[in-house]
């Protein structure tokens, strides 16, 4: 799988795992040349408190377009060091 914005991609591995829709990636997968931790968190009643990225490819900011738990609940343990993507980030094969 790919994770794609602005024609790059910021992430790529053939294992990811699907939660919710969602394809989160080993965090070893992202270019963190694209990624920069953001501030925000949200809180999720099963999953946990999630942190997020903004992604940057060619100076446009995508705030907060990828997010992960740092420390999940134990029903979304096999999410833990793994990151998913929103807000235009194309996720495809």
């Amino acid at each position: 799988m790919k994770a794609i914005w602005k024609g790059t991609v910021v992430a790529e591995s053939d294992d990811t795992v699907v939660v919710e829709g969602n394809h989160y990636f080993p965090a070893d997968a992202i270019n963190p040349a694209y990624f920069e931790a953001s501030e925000t968190r949200t809180t999720c009643p099963w999953k946990g408190v999630a942190s997020y990225f903004s992604i940057v490819v060619n100076g446009a900011r995508n705030k907060d377009a990828a997010w992960f738990y740092p420390d999940p609940k134990p029903a979304a343990a096999q999410i833990k060091d793994r990151v998913a993507f929103w807000r235009g980030v194309k996720v495809k094969p």
